[in-house]
């Protein structure tokens, strides 16, 4: 079955409130980390719940909505230079999700946020915090583990405002409500475009607690 022109449901709730969440824990994790001292115990906590996040988004991208599913917005380099070539050109084709260049930014954020967290395990300030596993690795690989941490952040800033970057250009050449759209989960759909299939809340709630869990267990190794 296929949609008509309008307006339709594209993104679920589950991604959408990832979406946000992580966008405030980011802030958040950023704000408590440059202060340090006695605020590194909410940046830890900061860190678990992005952690938690990007695991069940990974899981989410396996298993969810359609929309959601990295089998269908990642692409091949073919579909991406030639998504990149009619940007250039100013006439890029509509999307009802991601777009070849907009799905390689996902997984380049995921990587680097996946990075982040698993490095802030390891990682130590060398006064009054250490992450649950810094204690396992010794103190060089401890040590290495928060250069990568800092050095990873940078990266990260660096591809979120590259993200915002895309959005505005996507919004001033397309004007479809794509900002809307992470509000609302719907926005103008292409003519003719298949209909989505959406996952129950249910199995996301189920591995969001798997991804809590595994989260869970991992500081409690030390």
């Amino acid at each position: 079955m296929a949609h008509r022109h309008g307006t339709v449901k594209v993104w679920d709730l589950p991604v959408r409130l990832f979406h946000w969440s992580l966008a405030a824990l980011l802030a958040l994790s950023w704000w408590s980390g440059t202060r340090g001292g006695d605020w590194l115990p909410l940046h830890e906590r900061s860190g678990y719940a992005i952690l938690t996040l990007v695991i069940f988004r990974m899981l989410w991208g396996w298993a969810g909505s359609d929309s959601a599913r990295f089998a269908g917005f990642v692409r091949g380099p073919r579909a991406v230079l030639a998504y990149a070539h009619s940007l250039a050109a100013r006439r890029p084709p509509a999307y009802l999700g991601h777009n070849p260049l907009g799905g390689w930014m996902v997984l380049a954020l995921l990587a680097s946020l996946l990075l982040q967290g698993a490095s802030g395990l390891f990682a130590t300030d060398d006064v009054a915090f250490s992450g649950p596993l810094a204690h396992d690795v010794g103190e060089r690989a401890s040590e290495l583990a928060t250069a990568l941490h800092k050095l990873n952040f940078d990266l990260l800033l660096g591809l979120a405002a590259l993200h915002v970057a895309a959005v505005l250009t996507h919004v001033a050449l397309r004007r479809d409500g794509l900002l809307a759209a992470m509000l609302t989960g719907c926005k103008a759909a292409p003519p003719e475009v298949p209909a989505l299939r959406f996952a129950s809340p249910a199995r996301a709630a189920l591995l969001l607690a798997l991804a809590a869990l595994l989260v869970w267990g991992l500081t409690r190794l030390g």
